[in-house]
């Protein structure tokens, strides 16, 4: 797939985006929200139900160009690295009473034996990307895992890219659960990965728009069943997300970022019991879209130097508390949450901030505790419009410009005077990025797999 190579409508973009900020700030489910988690939608049955599976059509291979839902992969990190497969499926059945054909893209070693068992599954956000693959991807083929991708959207992009290919996607809104359910039972039952390829567990995660597509799944988690009776997915990750979420039998792990905690933010607490399973972590630093690798963000066409903070990193370490957590019952640690003064006026941010300009408590990382930067979030769009901005802004002018910039985060850079009073060299700030890296490591709150990245980026400081 060419890098970069996405194409959207811009309806799609808008709405996609206009939902992400609703979601992203908790959807009017966030602190001090009374009344608990709305009630089940009314037509999920009543009590355990076993799904019916889905026909799965032969890998589509053709006519034309397959959509790319993973256009930004980090630089030279993508599937052929890992070595690594794409295989792509329409799975057909029925929902909410009404037939639907969807797409289903598999992501998996291209080798079978180096298969983990376990599968990290997400809904395609309307924007057209895979995001929690992208967000995650390092580790989860480092580590042999399968992603899976259920389109649930409105399939009007994929036929603008390639109608011969796409005419026969079919899906409508109330299905979306359904859908979910049904795909997940045939991922599970193993019709899906292919021969040698056994699924022990499974997840289904969301960021932003598809975290609440997630949460709004919830409630027919508790009653949809695969043919033999099992859970379908066994661990929840919705990220970019301030809501407060239901309990339920499974693992979850929610993981707001710097633009929810901002705003409206959860007031959940931690919980280790069976129906109690769930942690809060806030990484400090992160804003709600990652801009280091986002090919919609290139070029800059905020007023402001995007963040470089490496979304994957710690999006990552989330992934991998929850399946060590459904996989192998491996408690998760519990985080500090980022602490809030709820004043603006002091600083800029509802935030509480250090002396350097980045957030105090949550789940720390060098980036925050060696800076060389103060991280900020909501960069305003440069008006007018860059001269060659990218397809997907071209697509959308100004507003989309606006929407995204309004989700990215940005960074101010130290300059040298006061990295040279923090750190005295370029040799003494490596070396303590080196040195926090592994306390971290050491902790569970930073991956071995990135450390190369982490420390690539010391090593490009200069001063």
């Amino acid at each position: 797939m060419r890098r970069g190579h996405t194409v959207v409508v811009f309806v799609g973009l808008f709405i996609a985006l206009s939902v992400a900020v609703i979601v992203g700030q908790g959807g009017g489910q966030g602190r001090g929200r009374a009344g608990g988690p709305p009630p089940p939608p009314a037509n999920l049955p009543t009590s355990p139900t076993a799904v019916a599976l889905p026909t799965l059509s032969a890998e589509v291979t053709g006519p034309g160009p397959m959509f790319d839902s993973v256009p930004s992969l980090a630089p030279g990190k993508g599937l052929p690295h890992f070595n690594y497969e794409t295989r792509e499926y329409f799975a057909s059945g029925t929902a909410d009473g009404q037939p639907y054909t969807t797409r289903v893209v598999v992501r998996q070693p291209s080798d079978a034996s180096k298969f983990s068992g376990l599968v990290l599954a997400e809904a395609m956000h309307g924007s057209g990307s895979a995001h929690m693959f992208e967000f995650t991807s390092i580790y989860t083929m480092s580590s042999g895992h399968a992603a899976v991708e259920i389109l649930t959207t409105n399939p009007a992009q994929f036929t603008t890219l390639n109608e011969a290919r796409y005419k026969d996607l079919k899906i409508a809104g109330p299905q979306t659960n359904e859908i979910l359910a049904q795909v997940g039972a045939l991922v599970r039952s193993g019709g899906v990965l292919g021969a040698g390829r056994s699924v022990r567990k499974m997840v289904l995660s969301g960021t932003s728009m598809t975290a609440g597509v997630l949460i709004n799944y919830l409630p027919a988690h508790m009653v949809y069943r695969t043919p033999k009776m099992e859970r379908i997915y066994d661990g929840f990750l919705p990220t970019s997300n301030g809501a407060m979420i239901r309990e339920i039998d499974v693992p979850l792990i929610h993981v707001p970022t710097m633009h929810e905690v901002s705003g409206n933010i959860t007031n959940r607490q931690d919980g280790d019991e069976p129906g109690k399973q769930y942690r809060l972590y806030e990484f400090s630093g992160m804003a709600h879209i990652d801009t280091r690798d986002n090919v919609r963000l290139q070029p800059n066409p905020c007023t402001q130097q995007l963040s470089t903070f490496p979304h994957q990193a710690y999006m990552s370490v989330a992934l991998y508390h929850l399946l060590q957590w459904v996989d192998k019952g491996t408690v998760p640690p519990r985080a500090e949450r980022i602490l809030l003064d709820r004043d603006e006026s002091n600083d800029g941010s509802t935030m509480a901030l250090d002396e350097q300009g980045n957030p105090r408590g949550g789940i720390r990382n060098p980036y925050v505790d060696v800076p060389t930067v103060k991280y900020g979030i909501r960069p305003p769009a440069i008006t007018p419009l860059i001269a060659n901005p990218s397809a997907y802004v071209t697509r959308g002018g100004q507003q989309a410009a606006n929407q995204m910039c309004g989700l990215s985060g940005f960074q101010v850079p130290f300059d040298g005077a006061k990295l040279k009073a923090l750190y005295k060299n370029k040799q003494a700030y490596a070396k303590a990025v080196e040195k926090r890296v592994t306390e971290l490591e050491k902790a569970g709150w930073s991956l071995p797999v990135y450390r190369e990245m982490i420390l690539g980026d010391a090593a490009k400081v200069s001063f």
